[in-house]
């Protein structure tokens, strides 16, 4: 359990850290603000060192450390790692090693599917990265499901040129599919893709598909009720964007994701090497986001 601040602040108050490699962790933000409507959220895009999906795992590994301590620096109650690749590289290892409550993104999508389609035929969309490390394919078969997992990664540009509903995209998604057995669900294994659930329903017809950022919302609001980390209901609730890149590029694939307004930040991330100077972050503060 969190202690109270020195200045009276309850820790219930305080705000949720979120981190991606970029702006696809959004959408995980998104479910979590609707499961959790009084929370104040940190989102930090290490979008000056993406993508990590073809970076050793050793590398993605310490990238989230170092990510998780700047969090911590902000008083963090909580950390949500956005991201499947640094879950996969991290987790559990980096939840061990915090003293505050930490999720990731593969468990929770792992355990949705499973849900769906116990014993079923379970199919995987992801990065070339994400598809190749198996991340979910073997918590999948050790469970006794079949597994089926394609790599889409011209998905991602698509969702961030804002052209997900068109027929550029159900070209794209329909060549991906082509060759799928019958499947019973489909974990959508990247958090850009849920920006494209719309499309692929139309494609997989009757699949149930798993978006991990609705299971690890779900995950996170348990976790912190039981934890007694729930905000007040008086609380008003914040978000705060801290980029390590450039803010103005964020900002337009963030209006792509519906990404919420807030205050946006920028950080040198030669900062992230260093955790004990965290407290710096965010010396140069640079306008509020348009999205809603």
């Amino acid at each position: 359990m969190l202690k109270d601040s020195p200045d009276g602040r309850s820790a219930a108050s305080a705000p949720i850290g979120v981190f991606d490699s970029g702006v696809g962790g959004l959408t995980v933000l998104k479910e979590l603000r609707r499961a959790l409507p009084n929370e104040s959220f940190v989102y930090l895009g290490d979008t000056a060192r993406l993508p990590y999906g073809p970076k050793p795992r050793a590398m993605v590994r310490g990238f989230a450390h170092e990510i998780a301590h700047a969090l911590l620096a902000r008083d963090v109650k909580a950390i949500v790692v956005a991201c499947n690749t640094a879950s996969a590289a991290a987790l559990p290892e980096l939840a061990d090693s915090m003293p505050v409550p930490t999720w990731g993104v593969v468990d929770p999508g792992v355990a949705a599917a499973l849900a769906a389609a116990p014993g079923g035929r379970i199919g995987v969309l992801g990065t070339v990265g994400t598809v190749r490390s198996r991340v979910y394919q073997d918590r999948l078969e050790r469970s006794g499901a079949t597994t089926w997992a394609q790599p889409c990664p011209l998905f991602v540009p698509i969702v961030e040129e804002g052209v997900s509903d068109t027929a550029i995209a159900r070209l794209v998604a329909s060549y991906y599919l082509e060759a799928r057995p019958a499947l019973d669900a489909v974990i959508l294994g990247c958090t850009h893709y849920p920006a494209l659930k719309g499309v692929l329903a139309e494609i997989l017809g009757p699949v149930t598909l798993v978006d991990s950022g609705e299971a690890v919302a779900a995950a996170v609001r348990t976790d912190l009720a039981r934890l007694q980390l729930l905000a007040p209901a008086t609380n008003t609730p914040t978000v705060r964007y801290i980029v390590t890149g450039d803010i103005p590029t964020f900002v337009h694939a963030a209006e792509m994701l519906g990404g919420p307004s807030g205050t946006f930040e920028h950080m040198n991330v030669a900062e992230l090497s260093h955790p004990a100077s965290a407290s710096t972050l965010g010396r140069a503060a640079a306008g509020t986001a348009g999205a809603s």
